[in-house]
């Protein structure tokens, strides 16, 4: 079961960096973000997302401790991270809204946590996939974190040509001001 488990979550994070890439590439037929908001992306959106989340925490659990790694990192940094990424990400999705954190059209966000990163809903998120990692001590969720690690580091790559779009000078002097990530 694990395998089948790693070899779909590794699925879904190589079509997500793929869409990704080729959004990077081709910001004119790009798919993140969506051209168009529709009733169909939350689906797009937010099923591969939840479904690779849950992939990384069933093979955390089912391979618990399958990785030497200390307890005091594990409960220590590992819990940590999850809950201070936690934090981050569902305050600064509560202030956006689901629509918008999914790809909907809406205002440049500078406060809040966007003061300090450009992506700060991506680097908690990548912090919680770390933190899950350290937790769980499973190679198999140490292997699809990996691949949705360089997911969410591809994503802004692809958001940068939109929101320059969008928001013109406002987003090029937030960009001159505030890093990408931290």
């Amino acid at each position: 079961m694990p395998s089948v488990l790693v070899f779909t979550g590794l699925m879904i994070a190589a079509a997500t960096f793929a869409t990704m890439l080729w959004s990077i590439a081709y910001p004119n037929r790009r798919f993140w973000p969506p051209k168009r908001y529709t009733m169909a992306t939350p689906i797009l959106v937010w099923v591969p997302t939840f479904t690779l989340f849950g992939i990384l925490i069933a093979l955390g659990v089912m391979e618990w401790g399958s990785l030497p790694i200390p307890i005091f990192l594990r409960f220590g940094v590992g819990v940590f991270l999850i809950v201070a990424g936690n934090v981050v990400v569902w305050s600064e999705a509560a202030k956006f809204g689901v629509a918008q954190t999914g790809g909907a059209k809406g205002s440049l966000r500078t406060r809040g946590m966007y003061r300090y990163s450009r992506n700060p809903q991506y680097v908690a998120d990548i912090a919680m996939i770390i933190g899950w990692m350290m937790l769980c001590a499973s190679s198999g969720a140490a292997l699809v974190g990996l691949a949705g690690i360089i997911v969410l580091i591809a994503a802004p790559f692809a958001e940068e040509p939109w929101l320059k779009e969008q928001y013109g000078s406002a987003f090029k002097d937030y960009k001159a001001k505030v890093r990408r990530f931290i």
